[in-house]
């Protein structure tokens, strides 16, 4: 989206994502860990917050907590402390929620984010484990709760682990924090500790938002806005925010600190509730719970799952020759993409060309086809490209190349010749098309021969009509320039 700050105002924004861990079971009890389910049935004592029910750590969910935080660049605490964080709202059963405050297991990261061209870098304060809420649905028109008849409970949710990354207050624009949303949610999702589907809420995210005078080091007053359920949903609602605040300001306002809501239909949000501070949490050591203790070697052994990252991979291709907006969407396409790319060019494909390949032709082939299967893999791409580098077949019939190759057709020379798509690479015969083209357009000629050397284009192009676009057009070429002197 286009847009511009407010003369004179710098905002200052610290996202906050909120992570569903995909473990089959849930952080304190051994309720099933699913999605879509009818209402209220993987529950138990323990995420109803029953009396006498005791909360057990899930050993798991601490593991991938700590790998979300490695790939973070974060310090990975060796004991941590769960905590309880009491407020009362309906979807709550026990009251208070088990989540972590002072000793995170993971703090001090950070992320780096590919935006306008730059790469700025995103610290991180903590990462810390908790438990999810139950779900609250709101019946009435829009589903809002201002205008419910009633709400319904569904605890299924509850007590899903959940992970919350708070980053730190180094975000600038809109778009900074529309990037950072997408490169984090590619290193869980490359992580595999969470679908990460926005659409299903597994991961969520919350934008803290204040703005102050350009000149000036003090923080303005914060506002949390919740409710974005798309990228382009968090850039559009920190953008209206950035304007809210600084209009509020300067029309002699004052910002208070609050929970907002982004109405997408509308484009702008609402208050919801006054800002609740960490006081008024109430926070103290959950005392059913030990602390966690994270060891080296437990460390070292976590370390040791991390897979390439997005980061890592953007360097490696751009390192190789891929255009930087190339390596930034071959580096967070589906691993089969990627796959077929590392295939290609250990079979001897050009990188750059590769790269341009299977984020150009083969994912527009498998869009058209709606299908996620690479019916493709590197050896046969690499011979393709190696057939256009040799004027075996020209650009626009390798398209037609690959798409018998992904039907199944066979090898590319195969399909090639199948096709009738090979080029002509028998000079006598493109010559004889020249001496034809250039005899019935003598008026070309002339114009070429008075200085006009742009002609040669169009003749070019009559040549590639008499051979049905066969011929070799660099062969074409060379022969026009020739008979032409």
């Amino acid at each position: 989206m286009s847009w511009k700050s407010p003369d004179g105002w710098e905002a200052v924004i610290g996202i906050e994502v909120h992570v569903e861990l995909r473990t089959a079971s849930k952080m304190f009890c051994g309720c099933r860990v699913a999605f879509g389910q009818e209402p209220n049935v993987d529950v138990c004592p323990t995420c109803l917050g029953l009396p006498g029910a005791l909360p057990v750590p899930n050993v798991q969910a601490i593991e991938w907590i700590s790998l979300i935080g490695l790939a973070l660049n974060c310090t990975i605490s060796e004991q941590s402390v769960f905590h309880r964080k009491n407020y009362f709202y309906a979807d709550l059963p026990k009251n208070y929620q088990i989540s972590q405050y002072d000793i995170p297991v993971c703090h001090d990261g950070w992320l780096d984010v590919d935006v306008d061209g730059g790469t700025v870098r995103i610290g991180i304060e903590r990462a810390h484990q908790e438990e999810d809420t139950g779900k609250s649905l709101h019946l009435g028109d829009g589903g809002r709760i201002h205008a419910a008849r009633e709400t319904l409970l569904d605890f299924n949710r509850s007590g899903v682990p959940l992970v919350e990354i708070v980053s730190r207050p180094d975000i600038r624009t809109p778009a900074q924090a529309k990037a950072y949303a997408q490169q984090l949610r590619a290193v869980v999702a490359e992580l595999g500790v969470s679908d990460a589907r926005l659409e299903e809420g597994s991961i969520r995210f919350d934008a803290n938002i204040s703005v102050r005078p350009v000149e000036q080091d003090e923080l303005g007053t914060k506002v949390e806005i919740k409710n974005m359920n798309s990228f382009r949903s968090l850039e559009r609602a920190v953008a209206f925010e950035i304007v809210r605040q600084v209009g509020e300001i300067e029309a002699g306002g004052t910002i208070v600190q609050e929970t907002r809501h982004w109405d997408e239909e509308a484009g702008v949000t609402y208050g919801m509730r006054t800002k609740e501070g960490s006081s008024d949490y109430r926070y103290f050591t959950e005392p059913d719970l030990t602390p966690i203790v994270i060891d080296a070697d437990w460390r070292a052994e976590i370390a040791s799952r991390l897979p390439e990252l997005p980061a890592t991979r953007r360097t490696r291709y751009s390192d190789a020759g891929v255009d930087r907006q190339v390596a930034q969407v071959l580096a967070d396409a589906a691993p089969e993409l990627r796959g077929l790319y590392d295939a290609a060019v250990e079979a001897g494909a050009e990188p750059r060309v590769a790269a341009n390949w299977v984020t150009g032709e083969v994912t527009g082939w498998m869009r058209r086809e709606d299908t996620e299967v690479v019916s493709i893999d590197g050896t046969r791409l690499a011979s393709l490209l190696a057939m256009v580098a040799e004027g075996m077949v020209s650009a626009s019939a390798a398209k037609e190349v690959l798409d018998g190759v992904m039907l199944g057709e066979g090898e590319p020379a195969a399909v090639a010749e199948a096709r009738d798509l090979l080029q002509m690479t028998d000079t006598g015969a493109i010559e004889q098309a020249v001496e034809a083209v250039l005899a019935a357009n003598p008026d070309a000629v002339e114009r070429y021969r008075n200085g006009e050397a742009k002609v040669v284009g169009f003749l070019v192009g009559q040549v590639m009509r008499a051979t049905q676009g066969k011929a070799d057009p660099k062969t074409a070429n060379a022969l026009l320039a020739q008979k032409l002197g």
